[in-house]
């Protein structure tokens, strides 16, 4: 069996070499060399509604499992949205769901993210019931 040659870590010369030696520090500091982001424009005018859609916990008839629903979806968002938006949801909060003719219903409590996704989408979600 052939000994191992052992490999030296306490520095020595291939270790001494600094590549950041060259730079003094000020080269990138300064604001008139930094590429300037400009701040978005504030529009004066809101962005408009998709609809108001109520989010509800709803636990009654439900053999005690807590279930999210959506409803109250605007006429003028066809089914084929919903379905879709349903698929997507059920993905975003990591549960299961149906759709149920324009009523959404997910699989536990997830009131916070639907109302969240949903007002980044453009909706007006609304906490229903207590």
């Amino acid at each position: 069996m052939s000994k191992k040659r052992k490999i030296r870590t306490e520095g020595g010369d291939a270790l001494v070499a600094n590549p950041f030696t060259t730079l003094d520090g000020t080269e990138f500091l300064g604001d008139e060399r930094r590429p300037r982001i400009s701040s978005p424009q504030k529009k004066s005018a809101k962005k408009k509604s998709k609809g108001r859609v109520e989010i509800r916990r709803e636990k009654a008839g439900r053999g005690g499992k807590t279930v999210t629903t959506l409803k109250e979806f605007p006429l003028h968002i066809p089914l084929s949205t919903l379905g879709a938006m349903t698929l997507e949801l059920k993905k975003i909060c990591a549960c299961g769901g149906t759709l149920k003719g324009r009523v959404v219903e997910l699989q536990g409590d997830v009131c916070e993210q639907v109302c969240a996704e949903l007002n980044l989408r453009g909706y007006q979600a609304v906490r229903a019931g207590g």
